[in-house]
């Protein structure tokens, strides 16, 4: 069973976490989106639904939870339901946690409603958005709902009709850079204008990546171009590699634990798991190979279905480790 203080622990002194926006005016580079909101937010009762849409690491989440901040103050944190609607994105989400939060009013005349945070709300299944669509019709008045998703095309129109859609565009190399600096500065940290760059085009403009690159680079020493070619290396595809072979060799909490590592210090999903997998097994020269990809392609079924992430990413790793007890 992975320690849950040590999760927190490794949240703690994650840099992006760390440097995460507290106010919206401190988001960069998002300045057909911010000003908006900043209005928005200056008369809450008006406040609509909102629908953020746009690529990873564009700062959709911290626009979040910054509204969520300045609109409920020092209570944001109880008046605030944050989800992840991959890990959680089935009907009974819905029905339970969803439904039973939106329930509940407020009398406090400084709380104007509660606010539901909805990250990756595109991986809902439809039955789960048509469940939504109705609490979002049944408790206006008491409730506003911050959808996050990276396509809002996957977003049921019924569902959008009700939000004010704001698009978040990909991080320019200059903004990129110019952050991963400052954070340099104030971290001590060695680097080089050219390694930040490759840091940059590495992570493709997605910001988070940016920060968890940046910070793993900086174990080596320093931030140059030959670092970040290494971290880049390490980060995906050797400690994917290393979860795979803990599991085929029968150590299932070992591999649970440093794919925990990989997904809280790394920022990879688990359908990114899986197809990093998928490539890795196919490198490898393993009897039951065929097995192997069955389980991967059972899995990212169940995933797209609705199923738990982490749940059957558990589930894999002990059937991977089960195989190793057969085959002795």
């Amino acid at each position: 069973m992975v320690n849950s203080s040590k999760i927190r622990k490794v949240d703690e002194l994650m840099w992006v976490e760390k440097y995460r926006p507290k106010k919206l005016g401190d988001i960069i580079n998002q300045k057909s989106v911010i000003p908006k909101l900043v209005n928005i937010i200056k008369n809450p009762e008006r406040m609509p639904n909102l629908l953020f849409s746009g690529p990873p690491g564009t700062g959709k989440t911290t626009a979040a939870i910054c509204i969520a901040y300045t609109v409920l103050g020092e209570y944001w944190k109880d008046y605030t339901l944050e989800l992840n609607a991959s890990d959680e994105r089935g009907i009974n989400t819905v029905r339970n946690r969803i439904k039973t939060f939106a329930s509940y009013t407020d009398r406090r005349t400084n709380i104007p409603f509660r606010i539901i945070i909805l990250d990756e709300c595109d991986e809902m299944t439809n039955d789960a958005q048509s469940a939504l669509r109705r609490i979002m019709e049944e408790r206006s008045s008491f409730v506003r709902f911050i959808l996050v998703a990276n396509y809002s095309s996957k977003i049921i129109e019924p569902i959008q009709s009700r939000c004010a859609i704001f698009r978040f565009s990909r991080f320019e190399e200059k903004d990129v850079v110019e952050h991963l600096s400052k954070v340099s500065n104030i971290e001590k940290i060695n680097f080089t204008e050219n390694g930040l760059k490759n840091i940059w085009d590495t992570c493709n403009g997605d910001m988070r990546r940016a920060i968890n690159m940046l910070q793993a680079t900086s174990s080596l020493g320093s931030v140059d171009e030959q670092s970040v070619l290494k971290t880049s290396e390490i980060s995906y595809i050797n400690i994917v590699g290393k979860v795979l072979d803990l599991a085929l060799d029968g150590k299932f909490i070992e591999s649970k634990n440093k794919f925990m590592e990989l997904k809280h210090v790394y920022g990879m999903s688990e359908q990114d798991f899986l197809k990093y997998a998928n490539e890795e097994l196919s490198k490898k020269s393993i009897d039951n190979i065929e097995k192997l990809i069955e389980l991967l392609a059972k899995y990212d079924y169940r995933i797209i279905v609705g199923a738990n992430p982490e749940i059957q990413l558990d589930a894999l790793l002990a059937e991977i480790s089960a195989l190793n007890n057969e085959n002795k």
